[in-house]
């Protein structure tokens, strides 16, 4: 679930393959602003799926001229980053 509070967003609960398409979908309507900063801070669990929706996250910012920021990412997201070679280009605020 992802909810809204400005431009910030709290992703909750898991992000996993079992629902990183319906991440997708819902993110899809909501990320409306030109600052968009993400807050992983409630996400509970992670595969790799997480490390894909992010990064795909970060094409759909860049198709709309936004700028993203991910905070407060749990270790075993930023483990999983740091495995696929990707932590240093994903935006950390």
């Amino acid at each position: 679930m992802i909810t809204k509070d400005g431009n910030s967003y709290l992703v909750q609960g898991p992000v996993t393959m079992a629902n990183v398409t319906s991440l997708l979908a819902e993110s899809a309507n909501l990320f409306d602003h030109d600052a968009l900063v993400v807050d992983l801070s409630a996400v509970e669990e992670v595969d790799s799926s997480a490390v894909s929706l992010m990064l795909q996250w970060m094409r759909d910012a860049k198709q709309r001229s936004q700028s993203l920021a991910f905070t407060n990412m749990p270790d075993n997201l930023k483990s999983l980053a740091t495995l696929y070679g990707v932590l240093d280009i994903v935006p950390q605020g």
